[in-house]
């Protein structure tokens, strides 16, 4: 636990629950530990209206004097909230030179604030990042707008814009408001150096949406589309604009019966593909596609130890094409019955061994599917793609995401899944899963679209064979495996493992390697990339944090990060330095120099998420770090 502590030369009580204190200090050191202070002319406390003042605030640093000093400042003396400025960020990058954000909290109201975070950054200008945020009794919502009025390297004024807004219109019914803009392609990619995810996205969220839930009904309308952010040397697909889309959904139990409805109706228009890296081709299909889907499930048998659930229903699909249609009909109908059977149970066993009590299980499991075949060629793709295949996917009727295509099928799908439990608590230990699909004929369905090759049809009636193996070694190491191998090609198509040592808190190592065959001779999707992560005690006080991922294939990094830490009992700092691909041609190198002084104030670029997103069991060894309220981050 922390330890505040503090001293003045005078202390005037000035009335009911009102202090003075003429020259003193205050830390959140422990007795014996004067590494900093915060020291003041004068502190005024007034716990009638929880708020302090103090005057010629400074800090002093391991006996030195700090840059940090103002004149005046007010604080809450509870968690209410008050305006002023925040901990500046400093920080850098390869695309940006040195840069320094100062941000400005405005409390407008009890339900409305702002924040106004000038970012200076040396190689470009001034970039104004603004956020407003406001609640109501029925709504909330976050405005995010951010503008370089001139950027000196691409001689361009940038701007991006975000609205997320949430409605309670009562009734049953919501409203949701998710808009995203950028100015330009690399927008992202030239200004977010120090988050991969936002440097990276490919496409913008634009979408308006109106819900209703009825108890056992619900519908929403919504309008979806997207800016696609482009990279000119690896150029990526438009996603199809849904003008408007219309879902219901239904279910109600009936004499022990699951009867359920999804319908849909879905406009599309503007997707466009990619030919090659360089080059988009022509406009794909637009349409109208219907989708009515009911199904009946009746659970015979449903307790602990085994389950008996056959489901029946009837998918019928309509389509009426328009505009750059390649086929000489504009309308096609589609119905097919789908028929499943899943089926499975749980065997429990006790036993001992090393003194130790256990439980193990062993689960099998029997999914069988029936759905004819029908020649669908013809059908565009609107969206809908080929499931990753996985334990999830396997025990699905379709092996397509979407509606566009539904798989022909008649086959079992068998899994055994045996667990090895702790019979005092219950924790899973040990997992060990084998799961693979048997056809009686070779499916035959494939995802072309209208004007496309063809590609081959499967030749086997047998599918991969997913095997997975995870838990918990020992008290300091973890395992997770998932493996998926052809046995008609007798090669392996995926396999990721990662392994985790954590012996304490601090000490983290973790290991990871992923793969991925492509037939492809271009190897366009083929993956072979290791991953190695970790914080580590160096000694003393000293941690070293690390993070890297190397594609084998390409013989080149694909994202690194490396640094120090140093905890003190009531201050930290934190030393990042990170680099990741932005694009094929481009990558961002940024750093972060982090002071942190205990219940105090957090000075620099805050690296805690791009830490705990890149070492995962990273630990915050500095406690206080929780109870400092997050800063914003440009």
């Amino acid at each position: 636990n922390t330890t505040l502590r503090g001293d003045a030369d005078l202390l005037r009580i000035e009335g009911k629950q009102k202090y003075a204190f003429d020259r003193g200090e205050y830390t959140s050191c422990p007795v014996g530990n004067d590494d900093w202070f915060l020291k003041f002319s004068r502190l005024d406390l007034d716990r009638n209206t929880q708020i302090g003042y103090a005057y010629n605030a400074r800090i002093e640093f391991m006996g030195f004097p700090t840059p940090i000093y103002t004149p005046w400042m007010s604080f809450p003396l509870n968690n209410q909230r008050r305006s002023g400025f925040l901990a500046p960020t400093i920080g850098g990058s390869n695309t940006g030179g040195n840069e320094i954000t100062i941000p400005y909290y405005w409390n407008i109201a009890s339900n409305y604030d702002a924040t106004f975070s000038p970012r200076f950054i040396e190689k470009r200008g001034v970039l104004w990042d603004n956020e407003f945020r406001y609640m109501g009794n029925s709504y909330t919502g976050q405005l995010d707008y951010g503008e370089l009025t001139y950027d000196n390297v691409t001689q361009l004024k940038r701007t991006h814009s975000s609205l997320v807004h949430g409605q309670n219109f009562g009734g049953g019914f919501m409203g949701s408001l998710n808009l995203n803009q950028a100015s330009d392609d690399a927008y992202f990619r030239d200004l977010s150096s120090s988050n991969p995810a936002l440097a990276v996205q490919k496409n913008l969220l634009q979408e308006e949406a109106l819900t209703y839930s009825g108890g056992w009904w619900n519908s929403s309308l919504r309008a979806q589309s997207y800016q696609t952010l482009q990279d000119p040397n690896a150029l990526v697909a438009v996603p199809y604009r849904r003008l408007p889309q219309f879902i219901l959904g239904a279910q109600r139990v009936a004499s022990g019966a699951s009867m359920s409805l999804n319908a849909e109706y879905v406009n599309f228009t503007g997707g466009i593909p990619v030919v090659s890296a360089t080059a988009l081709g022509s406009p794909l299909v637009n349409g109208e596609r219907v989708v009515i889907y009911p199904t009946v499930a009746f659970p015979l048998v449903n307790d602990p130890g085994f389950f008996l659930t056959p489901k029946v229903g009837v998918h019928y699909t309509q389509y009426h094409l328009g505009d750059y249609n390649l086929t000489s009909e504009n309308n096609y109908d589609r119905a097919l019955p789908i028929m499943s059977l899943d089926s499975g149970m749980t065997l429990e066993r006790d036993f001992s061994a090393y003194q130790n009590e256990y439980v193990q299980t062993l689960e099998p499991r029997i999914f069988y599917v029936k759905i004819p075949y029908q020649n669908q060629d013809m059908l565009p793709i609107f969206d809908t793609t080929p499931a990753v295949f996985s334990f999830t996917q396997i025990f699905t009727e379709n092996r397509f995401i979407g509606s566009d295509r539904i798989g022909d099928a008649d086959q079992v799908t068998t899994a055994l899944t045996t667990r090895l439990l702790d019979a005092d608590t219950g924790n899973e230990l040990l997992r060990i899963a084998v799961g693979e699909r048997f056809s009686n004929q070779a499916p035959r369905v494939t995802i072309t679209s209208p004007g496309a090759p063809s590609p081959a049809t499967a030749t086997t009636n047998q599918s991969d064979i997913l095997i997975g193996v995870s838990g918990r070694m020992s008290k300091s190491i973890t395992l997770n495996s998932l493996a998926q191998y052809n046995p008609s090609q007798s090669r392996t198509e995926t396999f990721n493992i990662t392994a985790q040592y954590r012996p304490e808190a601090g000490k983290v190592f973790n290991l990871g390697y992923r793969y991925q065959f492509d037939p492809d001779p271009a190897q366009t999707l083929a993956i072979k990339q290791l991953d190695l992560s970790s914080q580590w005690l160096l000694g003393g006080r000293w941690h070293m944090v690390g993070q890297l991922t190397y594609s084998l294939l390409d013989n080149r990094m694909v994202q690194t990060l490396a640094g120090l830490e140093y905890n003190q009992d009531c201050w930290a700092v934190r030393m990042i330095a990170q680099q990741f691909v932005t694009s094929l041609s481009q990558s961002s190198t940024t750093y972060f120099i982090q002071l942190e002084l205990n219940d105090l104030i957090r000075l620099g670029h805050d690296p805690l998420s791009a830490l705990k997103q890149s070492v995962p069991g990273y630990s915050v060894l500095n406690e206080s770090s929780k109870n400092i309220p997050k800063q914003n981050s440009p």
